[in-house]
């Protein structure tokens, strides 16, 4: 099982459904300011379901410091110069967990609804795959990403558990947390139309 990804074929550039252009990349050490200025686009109360403060310029600084393939692999979207998403496949540092991903997808606002975030999903799977992990999970909050479970489940991804109440929202009311996974045994499946 290769243990970081080889990146062949990145940068990749390709048009979104409106026909703006946009590249993908691997995430590097000079991405801090742009990453940052990504995530000050995102509403606040997109940002309060993330898994870490990424407004702060610190955790940002640690994450194109720290680049590890082996943890985390960050790929991101840019017009221009501008990063206008950024996607990660994180994996677990416990080895009977090694064989899972989790998936994490941020998507500027002016640019979802594009085909954008299907796009980094397929990247990173294909991702999944080289590595030779067995399946990828996602985990998302109905209503509030309702758009985001269903081009999952387009993509071959099955809702295979709701936790009842374990998100509190923005507003202070909880909010079921639905997993989704797909297996990674056929390509073809997340590449469907």
């Amino acid at each position: 099982m290769p243990s970081t990804p080889s990146f062949e074929g990145y940068p990749k550039s390709f048009s979104l459904n409106d026909g703006t252009e946009v590249e993908i990349r691997p995430l590097a050490s000079g991405d801090n300011e742009a990453l940052l200025s990504l995530f000050q686009r995102v509403p606040e109360e997109d940002l309060y379901y993330l898994k870490d403060t990424v407004t702060d310029p610190e955790v940002i600084n640690g994450w194109t410091q720290d680049i590890n393939l082996e943890r985390v692999i960050p790929i991101e979207a840019l017009h221009g110069d501008r990063v206008i998403a950024d996607a990660t496949l994180h994996r677990s540092r416990v080895f009977a967990r090694r064989h899972i991903g989790e998936l994490r997808l941020v998507v500027d606002p002016e640019f979802r609804g594009k085909g954008l975030g299907r796009r980094l999903m397929r990247e990173l799977l294909d991702i999944a795959a080289e590595l030779e992990l067995y399946r990828v999970v996602m985990e998302l909050v109905p209503e509030r990403e309702d758009a985001a479970i269903e081009v999952a489940e387009r993509m071959g991804f099955e809702k295979v558990a709701t936790l009842p109440a374990r998100i509190r929202d923005y507003f202070g009311s909880y909010k079921d947390l639905v997993v989704l996974e797909i297996s990674l045994s056929d390509r073809s499946s997340w590449w469907e139309e």
